[in-house]
């Protein structure tokens, strides 16, 4: 995989570069975003970014990363913005509560999710609709950070399996790997000091053609699924130099919680246990 240097700035390696416009003029909101949120990327990280080339040139698409972090869809959102594909995210509803922040995300075009609600539906919707426009759709197939205690990619939900074949676009794979150095996951105090570098590599689009047309049962996008997930690991296993383990991490079979932070989880005791009762 060749590797693309770091545009608008200068990569690992030092060398100068430039960063690709989008096609498309950026709503104002995203530009004030991306004014706010570049410039503090390139001060405070390094980064070593490959696989740009496989970012599609036209027509929208999904971009699946594994999630580590809650500083990877920034590092994340880096490297697709400085190649010119600014993207649009599906994110949790709640963030879109929180004062200001979740007025800029709507203003910036940004999707929210509503899980567990028949508003889950419209998520998905917005996505078809985004990518149909020919925009940059990513999607952690994960849903949330990772629990496998090596971080690595764990089993995924077929949200991006479910788009791709419906809209029959391409699924780019997308590995990270650095920004849990800043921020471990469900942290609260970043450590940026010394610069961490951050590595996110793009693989080539997963080849799921032979299951365009196929009913969207659940035998077919989990073959989808594991598909993009065997990608995601495959790119990450180049990245640490390491190999994952032979059986992915599946959290539902694993007592912890699907959502939230885990460590939580585990000192709040069980329902009724409260006063030696049992």
């Amino acid at each position: 995989m060749a590797a693309t240097a770091a545009t608008g700035g200068r990569g690992k390696g030092g060398s100068l570069v430039r960063r690709k416009r989008p096609r498309n003029r950026l709503p104002l909101a995203y530009r004030f975003a991306a004014g706010l949120l570049r410039p503090l990327m390139m001060l405070l990280t390094r980064h070593e970014w490959r696989g740009a080339e496989n970012l599609p040139e036209t027509g929208g698409f999904v971009v699946s990363p594994n999630h580590l972090s809650y500083v990877d869809p920034i590092a994340f959102a880096h490297f697709l913005y400085d190649n010119g594909h600014p993207p649009y995210f599906l994110a949790k509803e709640g963030v879109f509560r929180i004062p200001l922040v979740g007025r800029l995300l709507r203003a910036a075009d940004q999707i929210p999710v509503y899980r567990g609600t028949s508003q889950a539906v419209e998520a998905f919707r917005a996505a078809v609709v985004a990518i149909e426009a020919g925009k940059c759709v990513p999607i952690f197939p994960e849903g949330t950070l990772t629990r496998d205690p090596d971080l690595w990619p764990m089993t995924g939900r077929t949200g991006a399996a479910r788009v791709a074949l419906t809209t029959q676009c391409p699924v780019v794979p997308v590995a990270q790997w650095g920004p849990q150095e800043v921020l471990e996951p469900y942290g609260k105090r970043p450590r940026f000091f010394p610069r961490k570098t951050m590595h996110v590599w793009a693989g080539p689009a997963v080849d799921l053609s032979d299951l365009y047309g196929q009913p969207l049962d659940r035998a077919t996008l989990r073959e989808a699924t594991d598909r993009i997930m065997d990608a995601i690991t495959g790119l990450l296993e180049q990245i640490r130099g390491e190999q994952a383990p032979a059986q992915r991490f599946d959290v539902r079979s694993s007592g912890l919680p699907e959502t939230g932070n885990p460590r939580r989880a585990r000192r709040e005791p069980p329902a009724g246990a409260a006063g030696g009762q049992a």
